[in-house]
């Protein structure tokens, strides 16, 4: 209705400018890979000025930067940037740091609104490193065994999943092939603990760190699970406590046939 009703009094008087400038986007939340390229859109909807003032703006935690200023590209984007379509950005080579909102802003001195700006969230997704994994080598049964996975390069955060002998570990411990194991595994820390582990736990183990822009997979790193010999610990502590007895005998024997008294004399002589 307001554009009829603009048209038509621009039709009665033809000296009255009533229209304003008016931007719109195909795309107010684009989403990219890094090091790929990506178009930012800014579309003047509407304007009567011929040849309206173009800039574009970077916001990044809460410093605004010029991206596009006096019909040149600023910093970094000289390089790789340019002007589509007379107002929209299109950035080559995206990196992380381009991860910001972009203001669009548009000055149009013959229209009756002569400024108008649209914003654009801009996310570049980065790909998760390789995992720091860390696998005990060796337990015994019945103990606990942490495992720890984590990267911190991936954009969105990354999350986790683990796998023994390349078969995935389920989340919920009763639904794992593991059969009479009781583990935590925590997706979004990477950490799986082993509550008690049994001898079927042996076996090689691997993570995978995964986000909406690809994965990352640690080397697998064996851990054994091995029972504690009773027998063998009682009969050591048993050896050790017979030296100690006759090492502790040898030494009263000593003392009372006079060996350290007769040395005791002769170092006075």
């Amino acid at each position: 209705m307001s554009c009829a009703i603009s048209y038509y009094l621009l039709f009665v008087f033809p000296g009255c400018r009533l229209l304003a400038v008016e931007l719109t986007s195909s795309n107010t939340k684009p989403v990219v890979q890094e090091f790929q390229s990506v178009e930012l859109s800014c579309i003047i909807k509407s304007t009567v000025t011929p040849d309206p003032r173009i800039e574009w703006k970077k916001i990044r935690d809460g410093e605004t930067s010029y991206v596009f200023f006096d019909n040149k590209m600023q910093g970094d984007f000289v390089t790789r940037a340019e002007i589509l379509s007379r107002t929209s950005l299109v950035i080559k080579n995206t990196t992380r740091m381009d991860t910001a909102t972009y203001r669009c802003e548009v000055a149009a001195p013959s229209d009756t609104k002569t400024i108008d700006e649209i914003n654009i969230q801009l996310t570049v997704q980065v790909k998760p490193m390789t995992p720091r994994c860390s696998v005990p080598k060796a337990v015994p049964v019945g103990k606990s065994a942490s495992l720890h996975c984590h990267e911190n390069e991936g954009f969105p955060k990354s999350t986790y999943s683990w796998y023994r002998n390349s078969e995935p570990l389920s989340p919920d411990s009763k639904s794992s092939k593991l059969h009479n194991s009781s583990y935590t595994l925590n997706p979004a820390t990477g950490t799986l603990v082993f509550h008690a582990v049994h001898k079927g736990d042996t076996g090689r183990y691997s993570c995978i760190a995964t986000n909406d822009a690809g994965f990352a997979k640690c080397e697998e790193q064996e851990m054994e699970v091995y029972d504690l010999n009773i027998g063998g610990i009682i009969g050591g502590v048993l050896v050790v406590l017979a030296v100690l007895v006759l090492i502790t005998f040898g030494i009263c024997c000593a003392y009372r046939r006079g060996y350290f008294a007769n040395g005791k004399e002769n170092g006075e002589r």
